[in-house]
């Protein structure tokens, strides 16, 4: 198979490199050069917002494209509109925020999603997911592309700071204010299952709109914390602490404390999504305490501190503010 990664370099895009590779695909990386691509994959350089930015894919022929674009909907248009006569099919990674909230627990692909525009520039997120995927559709027809739906992605490589900041903080040890209730279900993908469901879709010539997360109720804040406390070392302990009593503390529920959403409206619209059409096609999903050890080993060995996106917010809760909470 012969696959164009657009990026390529970080999260995502970095572990679908990896997994293609690893498969002995035949795999080029289009990025602007600020980070190294994975060894053995063909590199061309470019700056999508740059004037004559996709010069360097004038030439070639793929069986796939996958693009993580996440800003201006244009972007994406002019590369599947350059791409559209010399590749067989595109995989947009999309993201569950493109669908309209409420969300109703158990909801699946055909639930409403935001107005999109394929030809805009960016406004925000889910406008922008959204309007990627119109994009994609626009050049190269539904019948040769899939949507790939990513919830809570999670695993090496991640550079929005929502598993490193767990996984620092139970490193510090102490008391750690442990958002409850313990077996209040999540939903989230880890970024290598994503990457092999998304080869896979490639592979058997997938279209369509597909949610990839973790089947509903497989995992719980419990499971997720006490991984993270256990490959750290033991030195936290966690303090349950009621939902109520975090919010009446005044904490903001998935900023300050990543991942958790108090049960409720938002809880189901984020972590009660059905990916039974995704996981008939194949998606797997790996234990939690594999994504918490390798996200761990994986900060480690960059030096326990994990790259940020500069257009994301800081994800974290002040530890003086988790010590008033905890009544210290």
């Amino acid at each position: 198979m012969r696959l164009l990664m657009l990026g390529g370099t970080e999260f995502v895009g970095r572990a679908v490199t990896e997994a293609a590779l690893a498969r002995g695909w035949e795999v080029t990386v289009f990025h602007r050069g600020s980070r190294a691509a994975p060894a053995g994959a063909r590199v061309v350089h470019g700056d999508r917002l740059a004037d004559d930015g996709l010069a360097g894919l004038a030439g070639g022929e793929w069986d796939a494209v996958v693009d993580t674009w996440s800003a201006a909907p244009r972007v994406v248009r002019a590369a599947a509109r350059l791409l559209a006569d010399r590749a067989e099919r595109y995989v947009y990674v999309s993201s569950a925020s493109v669908y309209a909230t409420p969300g109703a627990a158990g909801s699946d692909e055909s639930h409403p999603v935001v107005d999109g525009d394929p030809d805009a520039e960016a406004t925000a997120y889910a406008e922008d997911k959204r309007g990627g995927e119109l994009a994609a559709l626009a050049e190269f027809g539904a019948g040769r592309t899939v949507l790939a739906r990513a919830g809570l992605i999670l695993g090496p490589y991640e550079n929005i700071g929502r598993l490193p900041w767990w996984l620092g903080r139970m490193a510090r040890g102490g008391d750690v204010l442990a958002p409850g209730p313990r077996d209040l279900d999540i939903q989230y993908v880890d970024v290598r299952d994503l990457a092999e469901w998304v080869l896979d879709a490639v592979a058997a010539e997938l279209h369509g709109a597909y949610n990839l997360v973790s089947p509903l109720g497989r995992f719980t804040m419990g499971e997720l914390l006490d991984a993270c406390a256990a490959v750290t070392g033991g030195a936290a302990t966690l303090r349950w602490t009621a939902p109520e009593v975090v919010l009446d503390a005044g904490i903001e529920q998935w900023m300050e404390l990543p991942v958790w959403l108090a049960p409720g409206e938002l809880h189901d619209t984020l972590h009660r999504t059905s990916s039974a059409k995704a996981v008939a096609a194949g998606l797997a999903t790996r234990p939690v305490a594999e994504t918490v050890r390798d996200t761990w080993e994986w900060l480690r060995s960059i030096g326990g501190t994990a790259p940020q996106r500069p257009d994301r917010p800081v994800v974290g809760l002040a530890p003086d503010k988790e010590a008033k909470a905890l009544g210290r």
